[in-house]
């Protein structure tokens, strides 16, 4: 006989949720949005670890030290140190918000209940979609350029498609991060756990391959892209700005993931192994290999999957084309997938399932990449580059980001004092369907985002946007909720 009243038990500080009508029947309910149950938590360090390798080592990274030198105006050692600096800091937001998500099995969108309500969740959750989606075409359009190279090493007469290629390359990839995502969170850690030692093995390789064409000291002299005497300070916080938002996403929905952890211990230290230094070191190998690119092909590269292209060699175009395929398809099932899966479902759960919020987020993703695709078909002209929407996209969103982390943090761990009502995150009973303090304190840092595009006394408060954002988003949303604490801020974990 069903239970009627949902019932929440505690191991080794671990909840886990024995849902009865009152949950089974709610509207906000589904098997796939469902708290993990303890048993199901069985991501040690290690996997956590191979997570963030296997996200880490892909082509944007790759790029990142081009980017900073190109359009933020740093030296080489000055964006090695943003990048490598930037990845510890995001280490805070990452580390905070897995906690709820380790304690109660819960997902992002339904830790967002909280927060921003029962129904408000749905306005972040959709906001951090939009970016998943399109990052995971970016992603594809990388990895459906890596599928093409591979067959055109394999079969002679594919290289003659070209821009055709391209395009049946980008499907191929598209379809193949779908199937991954559809068998569900095993299927993500066992690609993610093997592929992380290989692409640490096409790390060194690269490498191998560059260093004798490269010169370290030569290359850590070139000097900045900015105003002649211009200060260092504001160009770096920019460029750090830039940085932290490239994870920015993934701080918000760190509870996708970490509400398979076994433990909190385990999210913490395989988090600590797997970002900050893998993010770096593919980050400077980006470097090295953009700046050896011109005696190694003839000219300047600044991607790896066109630079491995121009090798001779078949067998080693198609060896290296295999890898980066696996090295795209972990880093954007993971990262850009996972996410709007999840907040898809939170819009309506009963009639949304991660079969179909996956091909909600796949249509998305093409829908946000047509333009690149027509292009590569023929049928339009465009100056518009992807490397530039890319580039552009850095500062924007994790400025739009920022707010809402800060919300997150200071909801679980200063107002809600890290005790949730498990249940009624699933119910209509307990949080409010809008709280809109959450929507006062992500509304204030946006508009003065926007506002200080048009003033260049208040420019800096956009070029660092997740920062601002962040500390102004928590520190609003705690002043609000101390002068009228609501209910739920001070019920215990039921």
């Amino acid at each position: 006989m069903q239970q009627i009243r949902s019932q929440v038990t505690e191991r080794d500080g671990l909840f886990e949720l024995e849902a009865g009508s009152d949950v089974l029947d709610s509207p906000r309910y589904n098997h796939d949005m469902a708290p993990t149950k303890v048993r199901e938590r069985t991501w040690n360090k290690w996997h956590i670890t191979a997570l963030w390798v296997g996200m880490a080592i892909c082509v944007p990274t790759y790029t990142l030290g081009g980017v900073l030198t190109a359009y933020f105006g740093l030296t080489v050692g000055e964006a090695l140190l943003a990048i490598l600096f930037a990845n510890i800091i995001v280490l805070i937001p990452l580390t905070l918000n897995a906690f709820p998500g380790t304690k109660y099995g819960i997902p992002f969108p339904v830790l967002l209940r909280s927060s921003f309500g029962i129904l408000g969740s749905n306005i972040p959750c959709l906001i951090r979609a939009l970016v998943a989606c399109g990052w995971f075409g970016i992603q594809t359009m990388f990895g459906g350029l890596a599928i093409h190279l591979f067959l055109g090493s394999v079969f002679d007469g594919w290289k003659a498609l070209g821009g055709t290629g391209e395009v049946i390359g980008f499907m191929l990839f598209w379809a193949l991060n779908l199937w991954v995502v559809i068998r569900g969170a095993d299927s993500i850690k066992w690609l993610e756990t093997l592929s992380a030692p290989l692409l640490v093995l096409v790390g060194v390789g690269l490498l191998v391959w560059a260093m004798p064409n490269v010169s370290m000291t030569e290359l850590l002299a070139i000097p900045a892209k900015r105003p002649e005497g211009a200060g260092v300070a504001s160009y770096f916080a920019a460029g750090l700005t830039a940085m932290v938002g490239f994870w920015a996403t993934l701080s918000l929905n760190i509870p996708d993931f970490s509400r398979y952890a076994k433990s909190q211990k385990d999210q913490i230290v395989g988090q600590i192994i797997g970002l900050p230094l893998t993010m770096f070191l593919f980050a400077s190998l980006g470097v090295v290999m953009t700046a050896a690119s011109v005696k190694l092909v003839g000219v300047t590269v600044s991607d790896p999957v066109t630079l491995i292209g121009h090798i001779q060699s078949p067998v080693w175009v198609a060896l290296a084309m295999a890898l980066i395929i696996i090295a795209t398809l972990s880093t954007n099932t993971a990262a850009n997938i996972v996410s709007p899966t999840n907040d898809f479902q939170n819009v309506a759960p009963k009639y949304i399932n991660r079969t179909t919020a996956v091909m909600l987020t796949g249509l998305v993703g093409l829908a946000l990449m047509a333009h690149e695709l027509l292009k590569k078909l023929g049928l339009i002209v465009s100056d518009l580059s992807l490397e530039t929407v890319y580039s552009n996209w850095l500062l924007g969103y994790s400025s739009l980001l920022g707010p809402i982390a800060g919300i997150m943090v200071v909801d679980y761990f200063l107002i809600k004092k890290q005790q949730l009502d498990l249940a009624g995150l699933y119910r209509d009973d307990v949080y409010p369907a809008w709280n809109w303090f959450g929507f006062i304190a992500f509304g204030v840092p946006v508009a003065l985002t926007l506002l200080s595009l048009g003033s260049d006394a208040f420019s800096w408060f956009y070029s660092y946007g997740w920062f601002t954002g962040s500390a102004l988003g928590g520190l609003i949303y705690y002043g609000l909720s101390v002068m009228r604490p609501s209910p739920t801020a001070v019920k215990s974990a039921v």
